[in-house]
């Protein structure tokens, strides 16, 4: 360091009017000491009102009226450099300087001068022609120190942050982008100052910036370093696009789009809405022809069972006994089956409609098939249907619908006896059973016509029935389906054509019951 300071040449101006003046505001002691290694310290001139003079005593350099104070040590000038022409003072000097103290004469300095200030020129024009290219670049540019601190902006970059140039240059650049004192070279900041250095290349980034009125830009950023001689980083080119307005107009592009999309998808719910309605409606249409076939149907066979008993009646009069008697029997009978499948069309139009609501409880499944089976037994009879019933004897109980699964076990019971009455009768058997899991197990088997595997897959649709015109509207299995979910069970079909069908079906045992399940005391699924 010391020797570093002995190698400076102090320098002493001779000479104090305005070409002194004109010295000292082109040059700087930091300009000298980087260019030439020199500094000045000090003005000689017998007037001290003299324009360098006053100049020097506001720069903080020694002034004094005798240039041969100077002489002394405690100056440490090296260098005299005289301003004054006159050829008699740069003759006493010679004669009275001591030997280190070197001179330079007024011509030789003013060659030198003018070539100076010629550079200086061809700088300056230089400089305005790159502050022209600057202020033209619709980009906004800052150059900034490695210490924060921006020494130029464009003129871009003053219109469109809405700053005065004093109001930036000098300032920090997170005082001016974030009205704070706090510096974001922290390491969660993401300042890209802080990501040049550590990279040693330009950085790109996308960031905020605030403009004095608190408006806030959007910035797509580039840093571009500086780099002087020693390989150290002397400025950052900061280059940024404002994208304010297009992120704005994307912003408000995607608020119209989310409108319209709120608006189409409301449209279109609507266009849904009345498509279902429509086609409940055509459903509704549909299943009004259909119960109306169905229940005129039977009503009609009735119609026509009233008016042959009442000829009957009025043939036979007198007659207590005899035939009447017999037919009498025959057509209640038949009044009896007709009367029961109007009962289980409306039934399943009530459930299939969901105007029935669930009142869950415990339920015992095998006295519930039993009461069913014994609704039944005449219309069983009718068809010639013989019941075996297989029922667990400890068959854990069940939360659900007595009422539901009643009428879920009497559409088994009665889609049996109408599968087997083409071929004058058969057999039902039902089994309950139980394998130790978490399900009790219902089984309906009968010995009819069975299934073809194109009928399999479409049995539990609304409105879907392979029994002939007249005989049902294709509601009971559904409705059995429908019951059946609800209850969170499972039904399924096994059948071949000629080999009648086995309808299975699968209810989850009560919380009770899983706490406590009754043995499995041999009872098989097969």
């Amino acid at each position: 360091m010391a020797n570093d300071h002995l190698s400076l040449v102090n320098i002493a101006l001779i000479g104090g009017g305005l070409y002194c003046k004109e010295v000292l505001e082109m040059t700087t002691v930091n300009f000298l000491q980087d260019q030439v290694n020199s500094r000045i310290v000090a003005v000689a001139d017998p007037d001290g009102k003299a324009p360098g003079m006053v100049l020097a005593g506001r720069r903080g350099l020694s002034t004094v009226a005798d240039y041969r104070e100077l002489y002394q040590p405690d100056y440490q000038v090296h260098l005299f450099i005289l301003l004054n022409p006159d050829p008699d003072l740069l003759r006493q000097i010679l004669d009275t300087k001591p030997d280190h103290l070197r001179v330079l004469a007024h011509q030789p300095f003013e060659l030198f001068w003018k070539a100076f200030k010629s550079r200086e020129r061809l700088l300056q024009q230089r400089t305005r022609e790159i502050k022209t290219i600057l202020n033209g670049i619709q980009d906004l540019i800052l150059v900034i120190t490695p210490d924060q601190e921006i020494v130029d902006a464009n003129e871009a970059f003053l219109r469109q942050m809405g700053y005065e140039k004093n109001e930036v240059v000098g300032k920090k650049c997170f005082e001016v982008y974030h009205q704070t004192n706090q510096s974001c070279y922290g390491a969660q900041s993401g300042c890209p100052l802080r990501t040049v250095i550590r990279n040693r290349k330009a950085a790109q980034t996308i960031r905020t910036r605030t403009g004095p009125d608190g408006k806030t830009h959007y910035m797509e950023v580039s840093i571009h370093p500086l780099w002087e001689k020693s390989g150290k980083i002397s400025r950052f080119l900061e280059i940024s696009h404002d994208f304010t307005e297009r992120k704005l107009q994307e912003e408000e592009n995607r608020r119209r789009l989310e409108q319209m999309v709120d608006e189409r998808t409301h449209e279109l719910q609507e266009t849904h809405a009345k498509l279902l309605h429509k086609d409940k409606m055509a459903s509704l249409g549909k299943l009004s022809a259909s119960v109306v076939h169905e229940i005129n149907n039977p009503i009609a066979g009735i119609l026509n069972l009233i008016l042959l008993m009442k000829r009957i009646l009025s043939e036979e009069s007198g007659d207590s006994g005899g035939p009447g008697r017999e037919s009498f029997n025959r057509y209640l009978t038949l009044m009896e089956a007709e009367t029961r499948r109007i009962s289980r069309i409306v039934a399943n139009l009530l459930t299939f409609s969901r105007q029935s609501k669930m009142e869950a409880a415990v339920l015992d499944i095998n006295g519930l098939i039993e009461k069913t089976l014994t609704i039944n037994e005449n219309m069983l009879k009718i068809h010639h249907v013989q019941v075996r019933a297989d029922l667990h004897p400890a068959l854990p109980p069940v939360v659900g619908s007595a009422d539901q699964l009643q009428q879920v076990f009497m559409n088994m019971v009665s889609n049996a006896a109408e599968a087997m009455e083409g071929q004058g009768g058969g057999v039902l058997t039902v089994k309950t059973w139980f394998g130790g899991g978490d399900s009790v197990h219902i089984d309906f088997a009968d010995t009819g016509v069975g299934i073809s595997p194109e009928h399999s897959d479409k049995l539990f649709e609304p409105f879907y029935t392979t029994k002939k015109k007249g005989k049902g509207v294709g509601l009971g299995l559904s409705v059995v389906y429908g019951i059946i979910k609800a209850h969170n069970g499972n039904v399924t079909v096994d059948s071949e054509p000629g080999n009648g069908a086995t309808f299975m079906i699968q209810l989850p045992l009560s919380p009770e019951s899983k706490r406590d399940e009754a043995p499995d005391i041999g009872w098989s699924a097969s």
